[in-house]
């Protein structure tokens, strides 16, 4: 699929967190396609290193649960590329546990790969979308914390907690033109989900009988998304959360 091509994010720089693989990885090749200024965090350096090649992006190994660590990285991107525009907090992990099972140890885990360096990393972006006058932020949601999902109850509260944070920060930052939106993508089929929760194919016929679409949903169509509310074209959309989910019901 061709990616959506947006002139006004020629030469932007754009901050990704967990761009190494999957969605994020689609995040990276889609804006370095439309020529902006990329820089992704993430703490798979080999994973990093081979789309950093493809693409030419910038990036940075960071554990994206060390908060002082992904404020540096933040304030070093706007050091040397200049002030990011563009922020696409992507990074997560749909981890499965028996509820029984969860431990104060797990939630804790499970909030800060999904949840914390959201608040964080928004924070940390601010005074440079601030100074250029305006800015997008990208918060990646779920359609987990809609349906639930067997398993899913941290992952679910915490992708829940990005609505209601984006909500409340786009009324904070709006009168600095800076806007804040959220993507609740449905089943993408990314080699992890495969490896990890698809294995039996008659999983993914099921799930893919209850679109109103008969097609999967790819990387790209969650990119493509994420391009067009971070240029210029939505200049005004602001506190939303859209649903990729091919009509799932």
């Amino acid at each position: 699929m061709i990616p959506a091509r947006y002139e006004s994010l020629t030469g932007r720089v754009v901050i990704i967190t967990g761009g190494a693989s999957g969605i994020g990885a689609a995040f990276v090749r889609g804006f370095a396609a439309n020529r902006a200024r990329v820089a992704f965090l993430d703490i798979d350096e080999d994973g990093g290193a081979a789309v950093a090649q493809e693409t030419g992006a910038r990036f940075l190994t960071c554990d994206l649960c060390d908060i002082a660590a992904v404020e540096a990285a933040i304030g070093r991107i706007g050091a040397e590329l200049g002030p990011a525009s563009v922020l696409v907090n992507n990074a997560a992990n749909d981890r499965r546990i028996v509820f029984e099972d969860v431990t104060q140890a797990d939630f804790d885990a499970m909030i800060g790969v999904n949840f914390r360096h959201v608040v964080f990393a928004s924070k940390a972006v601010l005074p440079q979308m601030r100074a250029l006058g305006g800015g997008s932020i990208v918060n990646m949601s779920s359609v987990a914390w809609m349906g639930g999902g067997p398993q899913m109850e941290l992952y679910a509260a915490a992708k829940a907690a990005i609505v209601g944070f984006t909500n409340a920060l786009a009324r904070d930052v709006g009168p600095d033109r800076i806007r804040v939106n959220a993507i609740a993508p449905g089943m993408v089929l990314t080699e992890r989900q495969l490896r990890l929760w698809f294995q039996d194919a008659s999983r993914i016929v099921e799930l893919q009988s209850r679109q109103c679409l008969p097609d999967l949903i790819t990387v790209e169509d969650i990119a493509n998304l994420a391009l067009f509310l971070a240029a210029d074209d939505s200049r005004s959309i602001t506190k939303q959360c859209f649903m990729i989910n091919a009509g799932s019901r």
